[in-house]
């Protein structure tokens, strides 16, 4: 997370204005920079669209990230050209329940965490629903269904979440003791987001968030999951 992209800075814009710095094949744009959130870290793609000032329009169906350089495929092809000034415009509320899937999905984990000692292992956020996977040993669907309560609880509380950069080695020392994440960082990586939930959970995250956990609403859990031997799965909505 060396550069930290302006939808990381703040999940909260919704139109811009930037330059289309190059396009490939027609249809793959890209921005000097850009507040549309590519697929990464199970977070899906925002759309929306662009426009420039004499009302040539394309729509934003997919952004990829391709190193750390996120790009816009766009429709129709051949619209845009290089050097245009476009005025990009977010599908809120695709982003928004993206936004509160995400926060959610923290304070699940942290949960699940607390409780079970549970070490997450994936995760994929969705606009109906949302799903994490576990390294659980002890599986006890009834008991992780009670666990909806507490994650509610730190919901009500409104806790501000906030993020800030910090070097790769503050971190590891960081995350070593607060993470419930199963992984590491890529050997490339100098720099790391972390996103902090009031003062009860710290994740290195590269996602969009909301600004306070009250905008989540209320998290349901719809389904357990066991995928066998120590895995396991907790689908959840917003509502």
């Amino acid at each position: 997370m060396a550069d930290i992209q302006p939808y990381m800075r703040d999940g909260y814009t919704k139109e811009f204005h930037t330059t289309v710095k190059s396009i490939a094949d027609g249809k793959f744009v890209t921005l000097n920079e850009t507040y549309f959130y590519p697929t990464s870290g199970g977070q899906p793609h925002d759309t929306g669209v662009l426009k420039t000032a004499d009302g040539r329009e394309v729509k934003v169906i997919f952004v990829g990230l391709f190193g750390e350089q996120p790009s816009h495929q766009v429709e129709p092809e051949g619209v845009l050209k290089v050097g245009d000034e476009v005025t990009g415009t977010i599908d809120w509320d695709r982003r928004y329940t993206h936004m509160r899937m995400h926060t959610a999905a923290h304070l699940v984990s942290k949960v699940f965490e607390d409780k079970k000692g549970a070490v997450v292992t994936g995760n994929q956020l969705g606009l109906d629903k949302s799903r994490i996977d576990y390294e659980l040993d002890d599986y006890n669907p009834d008991e992780l269904r009670a666990f909806e309560d507490v994650v509610n609880e730190f919901i009500e509380q409104s806790l501000d979440v906030t993020s800030h950069v910090v070097s790769r080695e503050e971190a590891e020392e960081l995350l070593d003791r607060l993470s419930t994440l199963k992984m590491g960082f890529p050997e490339h990586i100098t720099q790391v987001r972390l996103v902090q939930i009031g003062d009860i959970d710290m994740q290195a995250c590269g996602g969009t968030h909301l600004a306070n956990t009250k905008e989540a609403g209320k998290v349901k859990f719809l389904k357990f999951d066991n995928k066998g031997k120590n895995n396991r799965r907790v689908y959840f909505t917003v509502e």
